[in-house]
């Protein structure tokens, strides 16, 4: 009898037979949580994925950020290849900010923690008392 690609003799195919190992995967996650959950990245990336949108109309959307914080994001999420900063010749010349295909996959992902967090994770002490975060 022939054995299938890619299954091992024992029945158990490759991506299970795949070990997990604990401290390369919390490594992962917490440069993932510390990279995403910077305050603003997700409002900006869920901003972006309704389309490409200029400096000033982004910062319009995206309530309360300044221009100095705004800029320095925008940097960040392009270096992590999750936005890209289009320069359409001028005159004038505009900027446009766009998510990558990295950063349209990360979307769904993002949208299912949000979803899972608000199912399972408590409101904030502050938000339960009404306070301020």
């Amino acid at each position: 009898m022939e054995k299938a690609k890619g299954t091992r003799s024992d029945g158990a195919d490759g991506a299970a037979a795949q070990q997990h190992h604990p401290a390369a995967c919390d490594g992962a996650l917490s440069k993932a949580f510390s990279f995403l959950g910077k305050r603003w990245n997700g409002v900006i990336l869920a901003t972006l994925q309704h389309g490409p949108l200029g400096f000033a109309e982004l910062r319009r959307a995206v309530e309360g950020i300044s221009d100095s914080v705004l800029s320095e994001r925008l940097s960040e999420l392009s270096a992590a290849g999750l936005a890209y900063r289009e320069v359409e010749p001028g005159p004038p010349v505009t900027v446009r900010y766009r998510l990558t295909p990295d950063g349209t996959a990360l979307m769904p992902i993002l949208g299912e923690l949000a979803g899972w967090a608000s199912r399972h994770l408590p409101d904030a002490p502050a938000a339960r008392r009404g306070g301020r975060g």
